[in-house]
């Protein structure tokens, strides 16, 4: 037998197909049954992210920020006729011919034309467009608006108080001009323009800048940290504004010292943990970490050390070193059992991260090969029998095509893994060894998602109910909740028609990315 791929890492206990039937019985599909199968498209990279191309789950708050971003966009009114087509390409809003009419009528139709699912994209391009002036107050409330797509954990305000209390003012205003840099990005510290009067009279609104440069810089001690959060606004701010400000705090844009920077966020993360997040590390910016609000309920997850999924066979498995924990996966057709062995990023596994794999391992010369290859090897390895699961694999392609950085989408991933069968092992044996498709996504997240059939609950071919076999799948979904995955279940009934496969996941997606901050920004 050909030797497959070598890889190190901790491998559970199993012993049960996710779907209930015996691993000893598990085969391999007939490609034949996958031959007449449609295609989806490809994924390709143009499109920057998921998001853009997705409604935000709250109508009220896209027609908000629809309101608001059409006033910031009349502004486009400056510019002449010539000029307005340029501008429009480059907010990404559809192009509108100087025959239409006035320049207002012309901005008025393009942007009146701008789909949903692509405003928040155009809205981030007006937000950093240069001949498009915003007040300070209009910035704030279309981040709001489009900050809150995220769905950012609550941090209550009890919580935002004593962290503010416990911080030394002091340490972290050491660096006076990146310091306020950080209160410029994230709150109003500068009043209206002043009128021509104000000016003719030498007279100047106090704005919070002036404020803050008094009594934080002139006259250290006449505020605390909490005196300073209290006049930014900070404990009434949106919860995402305030986790963003969190961050910028102990970045090393603000505090050029590392031993400081981990002391600030112990101190914070001391009063956030009650809340349910915490400030944790997960990456480094020229040496120095980098710290991100994360939930702490997933603060156990450890890093997937290898993954075992998409497979047509039970695996042959063999330890090369007990002491280095290292396997050797054994088949007769490496490709019958796929095994990713490179490390998880802390973004998630995503598509653009498992085609540079397939591409490396496969030796492809083009990028779009290698996707195509994979994405018919990931297709054969679904159950011939199991409509809802090949509906649910095609759609979530469907949908999330545009995007290689959305989270990869792993099926037939094995949980536990034992040698013997069920029937060998007896009441001892483990009951699930594999799960239908598998999310990895950021900061430790996993998320399971099972199709179930009736095979699930009955016996005899779906002709008698089985208590004991469904009362087995709950304990293991408990069993899975307490080890930190997240199990959704679909009933097969559900996803058995493409059309209603469609509809069903158009809604969930989009909710399911903004509970787990998936390709927040």
């Amino acid at each position: 037998m050909a030797s497959g791929p070598t890889v190190r890492g901790d491998l559970g206990p199993v012993c049960l197909h996710g779907d209930g039937v015996p691993s000893d019985a598990v085969g391999s599909p007939a490609s034949a049954g996958f031959a007449s199968l449609p295609l989806v498209s490809v994924l390709l990279p143009e499109f920057p992210g998921f998001w853009d191309h997705l409604p935000m789950a709250d109508s009220r708050g896209m027609s908000a920020l629809r309101t608001l971003v059409g006033e910031v966009v009349a502004g486009l009114g400056g510019l002449t006729h010539r000029e307005l087509g340029p501008a429009f390409e480059q907010l990404g809003m559809p192009q509108v011919p100087e025959e239409a009419g006035s320049k207002r009528t012309r901005i008025e139709e393009s942007f009146g034309q701008v789909p949903e699912a692509e405003l928040p994209q155009v809205t981030r391009r007006v937000l950093r467009h240069g001949d498009l002036r915003l007040s300070p107050s209009t910035r704030h409330r279309i981040e709001d608006l489009l900050w809150a797509r995220d769905a950012p954990p609550e941090i209550p305000k009890k919580a935002r108080r004593e962290l503010a209390r416990a911080l030394v003012l002091p340490e972290l205003i050491q660096h006076r001009d990146r310091f306020m840099q950080l209160l410029d990005r994230y709150w109003i510290t500068e009043g209206p323009e002043p009128s021509l009067g104000d000016l003719l009279n030498g007279m100047r609104q106090v704005t919070l800048g002036d404020l803050v440069e008094r009594h934080v810089f002139r006259n250290p001690g006449d505020w605390s940290a909490e005196d300073l959060f209290d006049k930014l606004g900070a404990f009434e701010a949106g919860d995402a504004r305030f986790a963003r400000f969190l961050e910028g705090l102990v970045t090393a844009d603000v505090l050029l010292d590392e031993d400081l920077q981990r002391l600030t966020a112990g101190t914070i993360n001391i009063h956030l943990r009650s809340a349910g997040v915490e400030l944790r590390q997960t990456g480094d910016d020229g040496g120095y970490p980098l710290f991100t609000l994360v939930p702490t309920r997933l603060h156990g997850n450890r890093r997937p050390k290898n993954i075992i999924f998409a497979t047509r066979t039970k695996p042959d498995i063999r330890f090369l070193s007990s002491v280095d924990n290292d396997i050797e996966v054994v088949a007769s057709d490496p490709d019958d059992i796929l095994v990713y062995d490179r490390e998880i990023p802390t973004g998630g596994l995503r598509w653009r991260d498992l085609h540079a794999w397939w591409q490396d391992t496969r030796m492809f010369d083009s990028e779009v090969e290698a996707r195509k290859d994979l994405y018919q090897r990931l297709l054969r390895s679904l159950p011939e029998n199991s409509d809802g699961q090949r509906n649910l694999f095609l759609t979530y392609h469907e949908i999330l095509a545009p995007s290689v950085d959305v989270p990869a989408l792993l099926p037939e991933v094995w949980l536990h893994w034992d040698h013997e069968t069920v029937h060998q092992r007896g009441p001892e044996a483990l009951l699930r060894s594999r799960m239908d498709f598998l999310l990895l996504l950021p900061h430790g997240q996993r998320v399971v998602l099972e199709v179930d059939g009736s095979q699930h609950f009955t016996r005899d071919c779906g002709r008698t109910p089985d208590t004991a076999k469904y009362a087995a799948m709950v304990g293991a979904d408990r069993d899975l909740k307490l080890r930190e995955y997240e199990v959704f279940r679909f009933g097969h009934d559900e996803l058995k028609r493409i059309d209603d496969a469609r509809t069903l996941l158009q809604q969930f997606l989009p909710d399911l990315f903004r509970r787990f901050r998936v390709n927040s920004s």
